[in-house]
């Protein structure tokens, strides 16, 4: 028998603005409309033609397919401000009962590697979003971009939470196959779903390629991909983005008939199902352990940090925005708070990126700017700013501390 779990991030940062010295001083650092936009035409052409799909095919096969998705807290927020109807029909999969939500960062951040204090923060607020939004608590773990370790693991196993999701990178597995459960290097109980990066990307990155040699990708060719896996493998966990489906991969190239004929295909071989992760913890046993010393993603050729941390510009703009993290606490202000957070998402560090060649392309393309240098840029001349207020935040602070000593 094979497995098949589905699991699609959805995530939309709080893009900044193009920011300049010229522009210090003024308390607007995100580009709203711009926002508005992304959100208005990815829903448009992923989100509710992608949900409806999946509705779809949830009640065809009467509870035979069951797909799982973590969702920012940060898109959450968009989808209530701009497009509700999107999250309308988020909470109608949720109801089937054949969806799963993960847990994550709220602000889709790297806050683990920066501050565990911040990290557990982030985490509660999201686990508290998602039950305000769905009635459901998240069981299961997928940190920002599948960033995983050992010591990551253990830690989210301290924390009560059954398994996480982990890229499959070839140097951690080695001779071992993705598809079946682990343990990480410390872990006793919880479960990693490694991704089949392979397959995944089949979907996500190469559909539409037709210099690819198995283009055209259709629903027979790629089960039969799956199908493979009987006798070698007890899941095949398919991790991708879900703007994949009509965003990234577009509408007019199949990617919606492929996606509306899969699970069919997939489910005509009596050996295979569709299951969530918490399903597939339940389901399979451990099948030895995985040593993941060093940190694990699942971005660019290298599986690693570096689309975040590569270069100094991320290192320094990334380094001094958490450094005031204990100051912006101290201001107990909301607001300021807030937009601190929103500084952290992880995307704001990706579009500084300088790598070149397959991975400069994707780069390029998620990125507002035109160069990694205007990014780091326009980031470094908010952060400016933001520490202006913050000082005279600390000022206030100071000056009714006195005020009250001296009452």
């Amino acid at each position: 028998m094979v497995s098949v779990c589905f699991y699609f991030q959805v995530h939309q940062p709080y893009r900044i603005r193009k920011y300049s010295v010229f522009d210090i001083g003024k308390d607007d650092y995100f580009d709203n409309r711009k926002n508005k936009d992304i959100m208005e035409k990815v829903a448009r052409k992923c989100y509710l033609p992608a949900n409806k799909v999946m509705l779809d095919l949830i009640k065809e096969h009467k509870g035979r397919f069951n797909i799982s998705y973590s969702i920012s807290g940060t898109a959450l927020e968009q989808f209530e401000e701009y497009c509700p109807e999107v999250l309308d029909s988020f909470k109608k999969l949720v109801k089937t009962g054949s969806v799963e939500i993960l847990g994550e960062t709220y602000y889709h951040s790297l806050s683990y590697l920066y501050s565990k204090k911040e990290f557990d923060e982030q985490v509660r607020m999201h686990s508290d979003k998602v039950k305000k939004i769905f009635g459901v608590a998240p069981k299961v773990f997928r940190n920002t971009e599948l960033i995983c370790s050992n010591e990551m693991a253990k830690y989210m196993e301290n924390k009560g939470y059954l398994g996480m999701l982990a890229e499959g990178a070839d140097y951690i597995m080695g001779w071992k196959s993705p598809n079946f459960l682990y343990r990480s290097v410390g872990s006793k109980k919880l479960k990693l779903l490694l991704k089949n990066y392979r397959l995944s990307d089949d979907i996500a990155f190469r559909f539409s390629n037709k210099e690819w040699t198995g283009y055209p990708l259709t629903a027979d060719k790629f089960s039969g991909w799956v199908d493979a896996a009987n006798g070698n493998g007890e899941i095949v966990n398919l991790f991708m983005d879900y703007e994949t489906f009509g965003e990234h991969q577009w509408e007019d190239k199949g990617i919606f008939d492929f996606l509306r004929h899969l699970p069919e295909k997939i489910l005509k071989n009596k050996d295979n199902n569709f299951i969530t992760p918490s399903e597939a913890i339940e389901k399979y046993p451990s099948r030895g352990e995985i040593d993941m010393h060093n940190i694990v993603s699942w971005a660019d050729i290298e599986r690693d940090l570096s689309a975040w941390l590569g270069n100094k510009m991320q290192q320094s703009a990334i380094s001094e925005a958490y450094m005031l993290g204990p100051r912006v606490k101290k201001t107990r202000d909301a607001n300021l708070i807030e937009r601190w957070r929103k500084l952290l998402t992880s995307d704001h560090f990706y579009y500084m990126c300088t790598k070149w060649f397959s991975d400069g392309d994707v780069h390029k393309y998620f990125s507002p700017y035109e160069s990694p240098y205007d990014a780091y840029i326009s980031y470094m001349n908010i952060l400016n700013d933001f520490i202006i207020r913050l000082n005279e935040k600390d000022k206030e602070y100071k000056k009714n501390r006195i005020g009250n000593i001296i009452s």
